[in-house]
């Protein structure tokens, strides 16, 4: 059964910093591309970073690049996002979601929710002093 566990959320002061775990059950991520996406309260999901293990390739979001990290620990097939220079406006559920086998084509990088066919529950990250 595929399963994907996120984990870290939590508070924090603006500027500070978060590390997200994904843990994935069931498939191994050698073959999968994982996402993460955040949701905000009365706002669409969107897609803020990928990882393709294939080639650890990534993406991030305009909003996030420079701040965010995302890598892969295949052995232990997690996916992390380091989150630094945290911002009020980050506050949001983050997902973590999978999809095979990459998450680009080309120079097109998968960020929409439909792209990912594997999710998980989410946690949620609130930035707040």
């Amino acid at each position: 059964q595929v399963q994907l566990v996120e984990s870290g959320g939590g508070l924090v002061q603006p500027g500070g910093s978060l590390r997200l775990s994904c843990a994935a059950s069931g498939f191994t991520l050698d073959y999968y591309a994982i996402g993460w996406f955040r949701q905000a309260p009365g706002k669409e999901r969107e897609g803020v970073s990928c990882i393709s293990s294939s080639d650890g390739s990534t993406y991030y979001a305009d909003s996030v690049k420079g701040r965010f990290t995302i890598s892969g620990d295949n052995a232990k097939n997690t996916v992390y996002l380091q989150m630094n220079s945290l911002k009020p406006e980050d506050s949001a559920v983050y997902y973590c979601a999978a999809r095979a086998p990459n998450c680009y084509s080309g120079s097109y990088y998968y960020s929409l929710q439909y792209e990912y066919d594997y999710w998980g529950q989410g946690t949620q990250v609130t930035v707040s002093s």
